[in-house]
């Protein structure tokens, strides 16, 4: 069995509220507060980033099935940059 601690080595935190009226005890007990409902953001297993290079990797097998050509998103030695220029701008299949 667990020993009890000794008075005064803890903090009993009961009834630790001020004293209230008995008219703000009978105001707080009949009171009902409304809570608005708790907005929910879905999860999605992808980034935003995978999403629109998942996107652009639907819309290139597409294109080549249609007969379309031109430079993959995903051909990286095309879009080669040093760190001093921003990354070429990728151009859909036409």
């Amino acid at each position: 069995m667990a020993d009890k601690p000794t008075p005064g080595s803890y903090i009993d935190t009961q009834g630790m509220g001020a004293p209230l009226s008995p008219e703000e005890a009978a105001k707080l007990k009949g009171e009902k507060k409304e809570y608005k409902p708790m907005v929910v953001r879905p999860r999605r297993l992808h980034t935003p980033q995978m999403v629109k290079e998942l996107k652009i990797l639907i819309n290139e097998v597409l294109d080549e099935r249609e007969g379309k050509t031109g430079i993959s998103y995903f051909d990286t030695e095309q879009f080669e940059h040093t760190v001093l220029d921003q990354e070429p701008p990728y151009t859909p299949y036409q």
